[in-house]
């Protein structure tokens, strides 16, 4: 299938999709379970790394896997990604050490720095620009199910069968994303021969200055992910849900519910346009998770961080891929999650250190993620960012 067709939900599409759905699944069921598990080892006071170190080495990987997608091919890389997710579920119930725990979560990030890169470059290679949002919020619904369906899964298989049945489980749901999408064609129309050269990184295939607005967009509103990811099984602890699956559960399916109006809306009417609502939303999300009190405000508040940034999300990735050089679509979409990841990893490091343990201090630890989300806003309401997309990206008329 080529780009310039307007058919773009084929049987390779759809096995991407079911791939993604594992893939998501596997490293996300377990995130709910960690921080009582590390408690457990002996480590509580390190629940901020937990998040931040799989996002580090998600971060510091991306130069590579972008190069190497744009180099080797697609299918490699999004191979690898669940290769590492495989090898990482299987060794946590054997290194049952704080040091151990911390070292897997270190490697456990290769996945996402891996997997997503290819799938953006993938899908970008795929489906023509005026439909790209619609496809990027169908991708990303896809991801999102496996993030509402992990949790639960992981919860309700950690409390009938113990944590370590949990990480098998996990396991092989990434072992079932690779013989998936094993039956995907690869995309890539130039690929090189494997060579030392393509893990030499310079500073241009770490930073793409093209999709620099979308990325600092993403960085702004990311800190809020990784604070929302860090605290929450602590927030849902305090307010007596056994589950604490089930918050994640809330928060993805009213992420799936919004993805893929906003990103068909953005296709339409301008990314730009749909990121104002979408970063409002986030920030009076942010206020009410904060100042949660009851399980029932929790939940309202979860389902409208979702709504916020299930609409953001695509949408920024859409228009990261407007403004990209189709010969280096993986670099930059690499420079777009390298921002979104040190956003996420900066929030849950801050969230872990803010916390401290302390269930008064819930409030001033979401406090920034407000105050930059209204900085993302603002940058969003400065007229020539409207501008540079309009040149960039003609949306639909």
């Amino acid at each position: 299938m080529t780009a310039a067709s307007n058919k773009i939900y084929t049987p390779q599409f759809w096995l991407l999709c079911l791939s993604s759905v594992l893939f998501f699944a596997s490293f996300n069921m377990i995130i709910p379970e960690l921080p009582d598990y590390l408690t457990k080892l002996g480590g509580g006071e390190y629940k901020g790394l937990i998040i931040s170190l799989f996002t580090v080495t998600a971060m510091l990987s991306r130069p590579f896997s972008g190069k190497l997608a744009d180099s080797m091919g697609r299918k490699p890389v999004i191979m690898f990604g669940a290769a590492v997710c495989i090898l990482c579920s299987a060794l946590y119930p054997l290194l049952s050490t704080v040091a151990g725990f911390l070292l897997l979560r270190l490697i456990h990030g290769f996945s996402t720095g891996f997997s997503p890169t290819g799938v953006a470059a993938y899908v970008s290679d795929i489906v023509p620009a005026d439909r790209r949002g619609e496809a990027m919020g169908m991708v990303g619904t896809s991801g999102a199910l496996g993030m509402a369906g992990g949790p639960a899964l992981g919860g309700a298989v950690a409390n009938q069968w113990g944590l370590h049945v949990m990480f098998y489980v996990s396991s092989i749901l990434a072992l079932a994303s690779i013989i998936i999408f094993m039956r995907v064609r690869e995309t890539l129309k130039e690929k090189h021969a494997v060579s030392w050269r393509m893990l030499q990184v310079s500073w241009k295939d770490v930073y793409e200055p093209m999709v620099l607005a979308p990325c600092f967009v993403m960085m702004l509103t990311a800190y809020a992910y990784g604070t929302v990811y860090t605290i929450l099984p602590d927030l849902g602890f305090t307010m007596g849900i056994k589950n604490k699956g089930l918050l994640f559960v809330y928060f993805t399916l009213a992420s799936l519910f919004i993805r893929l109006i906003a990103g068909k809306a953005s296709d339409v009417y301008g990314r730009v346009t749909i990121l104002r609502f979408s970063v409002v939303i986030i920030i009076l999300a942010m206020a009410v998770i904060g100042m949660a009190e009851t399980e029932w405000m929790l939940a309202l508040g979860v389902c409208m961080y979702g709504l916020g940034q299930g609409s953001t999300s695509p949408t920024l990735l859409a228009w990261a891929t407007d403004l990209s050089d189709e010969n280096f679509r993986g670099r930059a979409i690499a420079c777009f999650y390298i921002f979104m990841e040190f956003g996420i990893g900066l929030g849950a490091f801050c969230a872990g250190l803010i916390f401290g343990n302390d269930p008064a201090n819930f409030f001033i630890t979401f406090a920034p993620c407000m105050i930059l989300a209204a900085v993302a806003f603002v940058f969003l309401t400065m007229s020539y960012k409207e501008k540079i997309e309009r040149r960039r990206f003609k949306p639909l008329s």
